[in-house]
């Protein structure tokens, strides 16, 4: 099999939070035996040993309008919306009823307009020429780019060349409509006709049913995987840290931030909790970590002894939205502590394999208590990572993915 996969971004330095998942994603592929040719929707192209990498057609368009609507922005003091803690899931009787809501702010649609007469024909003439020129390729992926600045552009491509053209949402539900999406991000939806792909697939089981209600035809679920070799434990001195936790930004989770971070390291003075991130706000007692590389990522998370994932509400709350860290903790055999999370048993077994709390005064018994016993601990990372080698690796995903595009062949 042979894939044209359309990637948000290949560059790993850009603030694209699913990037990294995108590599291993690729490279699993290679691993199962399918070619992939690689083009990057923002930023250069980057070969590597997985992939044959085709150049970005609007680079230096894409990277100055970027710039023009940073500075709008600024000047005009507009804030993109954000959405906190506070406001509710996606409803789906609300997305059918109005399934494009406007929420774009005025930069937002002079990008989306400029994409649609500007970019989108430049990612037409380029995918045309490479599917023209290799004409052995299977299908089109496109993977988490702005389905609203090509609009016109599967469907010309399906008329043309007769091959599956399928959109991959891996940000489901937080990139829908009726959420206000994260602050650095695009709103993806507004304005785009998702019944022009063959099919979607997303992140979330539970999602299946707001891209339907936006006018997917077909719907697919692949959760969020990891490669095992890349998460793998890594062998520390000692395990001097009692609590961690690594992530960016308070939005969708505010709450559990203060529940299972700031309130208890005030209440567990003896502890020491540490966190390795960005705008978390007020943590009380907790040490923030410096960002040295990857590899000290993983080092800080084999430090710990209790590792938290902390899952923004908007996945948190709509059934099986996966996203990747249950699956990198698990993978580097970690003791986990999680805030609720709906499907969360769909990976792994409560109080075998993970920890769920309710409440901060839950959160504080199952610190102490793990805390000491140890044995416990080890004996539940071993079982979460062993479960991600029986279930969740990126080659299970890769092999997924394979199989619902051959069901469109």
């Amino acid at each position: 099999m042979k894939l044209l996969i359309v990637c948000a971004s290949l560059d790993l330095t850009q603030p694209f939070s699913a990037t990294p998942a995108w590599w291993q994603l690729l490279k699993a592929l290679y691993e199962v035996g399918v070619d992939v040719i690689a083009t990057p929707y923002q930023g250069p192209a980057i070969e590597s040993l997985w992939w044959r990498a085709e150049p970005n057609p609007a680079q230096w368009q894409g990277d100055a309008f970027k710039t023009a609507r940073d500075v709008y922005r600024r000047f005009a003091g507009e804030k993109p919306p954000v959405q906190l803690d506070e406001n509710p899931s996606p409803d789906v009787g609300a997305i059918r009823e109005s399934p494009l809501q406007n929420q774009e702010s005025s930069s937002d649609r002079l990008v989306r307009q400029f994409a649609q007469t500007t970019v989108a024909p430049l990612w037409h003439r380029h995918l045309d020429r490479i599917l023209t020129q290799q004409p052995d390729i299977d299908a089109v992926i496109f993977l988490t780019t702005p389905l609203n600045h090509l609009n016109g552009v599967p469907e010309a491509l399906q008329a043309k060349h007769h091959k599956p053209v399928i959109y991959y949402d891996g940000d489901v539900p937080a990139s829908l409509p009726n959420m206000s999406g994260f602050a650095s991000g695009f709103r993806i939806y507004q304005g785009a006709n998702p019944a022009e792909y063959t099919a979607f697939i997303s992140n979330s089981q539970g999602g299946e049913q707001y891209l339907k209600a936006l006018g997917a035809r077909e719907t697919h679920t692949i959760f969020y995987g990891v490669d095992t070799d890349v998460f793998s434990p890594v062998d520390v001195p000692a395990q001097d840290i009692d609590v961690m936790f690594y992530g960016h930004g308070r939005e969708y989770r505010a709450q559990w931030i203060d529940d299972m971070i700031a309130q208890p390291s005030q209440k567990m003075p003896d502890a020491r909790f540490a966190v390795r991130g960005t705008k978390l706000g007020d943590l009380g007692r907790t040490e923030l970590l410096p960002y040295l590389s990857f590899s000290k990522l993983r080092e800080y998370a084999c430090r710990s002894k209790i590792n938290l994932c902390i899952t923004r509400r908007a996945h948190a709350s709509v059934y099986g939205s996966s996203s990747s860290r249950p699956f990198e903790l698990s993978s580097m055999g970690a003791c986990i502590v999680a805030n609720p999370y709906e499907g969360l048993d769909l990976w792994f077994e409560p109080e075998k394999e993970i920890i769920v709390v309710h409440s901060q005064e839950e959160a504080l018994d199952r610190y102490r208590y793990l805390l000491s016993h140890d044995a416990e601990r080890h004996k539940m990372g071993e079982a979460a990572r062993q479960r991600v080698l029986n279930e969740h690796t990126m080659r299970h995903r890769a092999r997924q993915l394979a199989d619902i595009v051959r069901h469109y062949l």
